[in-house]
């Protein structure tokens, strides 16, 4: 029974995350569809030196590793603070609709997040509209390279701070509630039973998130910032997925795109085991 149970979830496994795998051999061939996978060109690892000695290698792999980092950095302790935050509101009823209000951002389209973007932060929008009014001038959050990480950045956090800090909820809602009594008892304050208490019932869970979240630094997809893309900061939001979009989809050069995708992919690979190999040290021996 149990087998069956998990069969489905098994099925669909294979057939959407290991079949398509085949596909990567045409990273490794001048793929021709006619010819299809197996009769097209065998050209070994051409492509991959194509990319690494391209002039744009060392721009892409910059703007997707300063992406990704500035967002682990940024965007991994606010679902934290919020849960703790969560965690010290005594009344149920505001506690829910907090996080009602706070976890429908998570569900708006990435289409219409940069559609609000554009709208909000355009050179005549509100956002400018009120700084122009305390300043005299106006800032070209859309069109300038400067600003494009920031507001990609800011607007990720908040679109998903509510929807993150879930876990990290759960785990605080199984605290027990007679060790916290006792802290009270004591003398604790809130920060002292936050440090003694509650940061330690979420260090394994913060732990695995920071693993995984580092792990895949380099999987950025491409839809956000291809969306907020311009010409005028395209030095900074050009990154190696909407590269591979433009260079795959656009130009149909499907090796080339197929081998600098499974570049990332090994980039990814590498730095989840030594991210898991550095906290497993640092952490007495716990990670994934």
């Amino acid at each position: 029974m149990l087998y069956l149970l998990v069969a489905p979830a098994v099925i669909l496994t294979i057939i959407f995350k290991y079949v398509p795998i085949y596909g990567l051999l045409i990273a490794f061939k001048n793929y021709n569809p006619l010819n299809g996978i197996m009769g097209s060109e065998w050209v070994g690892l051409e492509h991959f030196n194509r990319f690494i000695s391209s002039p744009n290698f060392s721009i892409l792999l910059g703007n997707t590793l300063k992406l990704s980092v500035y967002g682990l950095l940024l965007g991994f302790f606010p679902p934290i603070i919020l849960a703790l935050s969560f965690n010290l509101i005594a009344s149920d009823k505001l506690k829910k609709k907090l996080q009602l209000i706070l976890y429908a951002p998570n569900f708006i389209s990435v289409v219409i997040i940069a559609g609000m973007l554009f709208l909000f932060f355009a050179n005549k929008g509100p956002v400018n509209h009120i700084f122009q009014s305390l300043t005299g001038k106006t800032l070209p959050f859309m069109t300038s390279a400067s600003y494009f990480r920031h507001l990609y950045i800011f607007s990720g956090i908040w679109q998903g701070i509510g929807w993150s800090s879930i876990l990290y909820t759960a785990t605080l809602a199984n605290v027990s509630p007679e060790l916290v009594e006792a802290a009270e008892i004591d003398g604790a304050n809130i920060f002292q039973r936050i440090w003694h208490i509650d940061l330690p019932a979420l260090k394994p869970v913060m732990t695995i998130s920071f693993i995984l979240a580092a792990g895949g630094i380099m999987s950025i997809g491409y839809e956000k910032a291809y969306l907020l893309q311009t010409t005028m900061n395209l030095p900074s939001s050009e990154i190696i997925a909407t590269y591979v979009y433009k260079v795959g989809l656009q130009s149909g050069d499907y090796s080339y795109s197929t081998a600098v995708g499974l570049f990332n992919s090994v980039i990814n690979l590498i730095l989840l085991v030594s991210v898991n190999q550095v906290v497993k040290k640092l952490n007495d021996g716990e990670g994934l």
